[in-house]
């Protein structure tokens, strides 16, 4: 009974091995709180929808102080009123103290006096309230003329995608038309053979359009993918290099390139900052292909961590 609980245990080691692996890939996830192995597109887009929930978070500051200040005019005024009639019923009140005969002269002119200072008392209070007013009511008109409406912050938003959709439609088109004329006339076999010629003298570019024009045909895209992965990478574009090889493996993950894909998305995140997953895929090139090459560059580079 121990020695087929023993064999199930190492059956399943290989396994757990495989399933502690990175897939390959979370990187250009702008959703996730901390997104890693971003293209430089990637990053101006996050960037963009950073920059316009702080235009969101602002636009609802200023209409929950605006909400604030109005409350305050509207509390203001209230209290205007109120002197007001206060004011005027101690004027009826002090006029009707006169007109009785009844009250000696002396109790007459201490209500005289009494009413008086009443009555200035809430002149002036009345006086420092519209001036209160006033300068909160400035204070309004500055926000009024600074204040993002939610319309005019949809509008921003609006504008700004569709300005992105064309720039990148603009491109893709571009870029589609200046490829395709030239290889539109051979055969993908022939690209191909063409890419790996270029590739092979370090014509990079052309090598890249190469192989974009392979994924476009859908032939070998997986290869084609990871191509541009390995040529960004020697350029040290690190992060489009991320994105390729993700792509890459998402298509064929068992292809006999996969030690070195992993090893450089390694690097790569390395590169970029991204210490925790570099490591991760360290250990990952270690432990799915001991015997590698690859396993023992990795086995350098956590030796140094």
């Amino acid at each position: 009974m121990k020695r087929s609980y023993l064999v199930l245990l190492l059956t399943a080691i290989p396994t757990l091995l495989l399933s502690a692996e990175p897939s390959a890939f979370g990187a250009g996830d702008l959703n996730n709180p901390n997104p890693y192995g971003l293209t430089s597109n990637e990053k101006v887009i996050l960037e963009t929808k950073k920059s316009l929930r702080k235009v969101s978070v602002k636009s609802n500051n200023q209409a929950n102080e605006l909400d604030s200040l109005r409350e305050r005019i509207d509390g203001l005024q209230s209290v205007i009123e109120s002197l007001s009639r206060k004011a005027h019923n101690n004027k009826i009140n002090l006029k009707k103290l006169n007109e009785n005969s009844s009250l000696s002269s002396k109790s007459r002119n201490e209500y005289d006096k009494r009413f008086s200072e009443l009555v200035q008392s809430n002149v002036d209070s009345v006086e420092k309230l519209k001036l209160t007013i006033a300068e909160v009511s400035s204070v309004v008109d500055t926000i009024n003329a600074q204040y993002v409406t939610k319309k005019e912050f949809n509008s921003l938003v609006v504008d700004m995608n569709n300005f992105k959709s064309l720039i990148t439609k603009e491109f893709k088109s571009n870029k589609s038309i200046s490829s395709s004329s030239k290889l539109s006339s051979m055969s993908s076999a022939d690209v191909y053979n063409q890419a790996k010629a270029n590739f092979d003298k370090k014509y990079y570019t052309k090598a890249i359009e190469n192989y974009e024009y392979l994924i476009k045909k859908n032939y070998k895209p997986a290869y084609a993918h990871y191509m541009i992965g390995e040529m960004n990478y020697r350029r040290k574009n690190y992060s489009n290099a991320i994105s390729y090889f993700k792509k890459s493996s998402s298509l064929y993950s068992k292809a006999s390139y996969m030690p070195s894909l992993m090893l450089h998305t390694a690097v790569s995140m390395d590169r970029t900052g991204d210490e925790s997953h570099a490591k991760a895929f360290y250990k990952a090139v270690v432990s799915k292909y001991p015997e590698s090459h690859e396993a023992k560059q990795a086995r350098k580079y956590l030796d140094k961590k």
